[in-house]
């Protein structure tokens, strides 16, 4: 299969602002949605931000209105801006393109760590 890889994290203040970037080691075929993850500590991963090859966009309650996914024309490169972060967005956040299975057409990549303290 093929990683993804993401970048973009890193430690930022209550309240402030990142961009992380997803793009695949090759492109493939791969329709449907791209997906924002993120799994905290202890917990679950959890979806954050979907994109639908059409452009429409779906987000968790606990980012909406501070989050925005998007990523380029031909789908190789996603991207999640995230504003007015908040502690509990710390997190590893990844990205996958998820299959109607249940599986996924990527290997999972390593993730990028977003904190969030003072």
């Amino acid at each position: 299969q093929v990683q993804l890889v993401e970048y973009g994290g890193g430690l930022v203040q209550p309240g402030g602002s990142l961009r992380l970037t997803c793009v695949a080691s090759r492109s493939i075929f791969s329709p449907g949605a791209r997906v924002w993850y993120r799994q905290a500590p202890g917990k679950q991963r959890e979806l954050v931000a979907a994109i639908t090859s059409g452009g429409s966009t779906t987000y968790a309650d606990s980012v909406k209105d501070r989050f925005a996914i998007s990523r380029d024309s031909a789908m190789n490169t996603l991207y999640l801006q995230m504003n007015s972060l908040k502690p509990e967005d710390t997190a590893v956040y990844y990205c996958n393109a998820p299959r109607s299975d249940g599986s996924y057409y990527y290997s999972w990549g390593q993730g990028t760590q977003v904190t969030v303290s003072s």
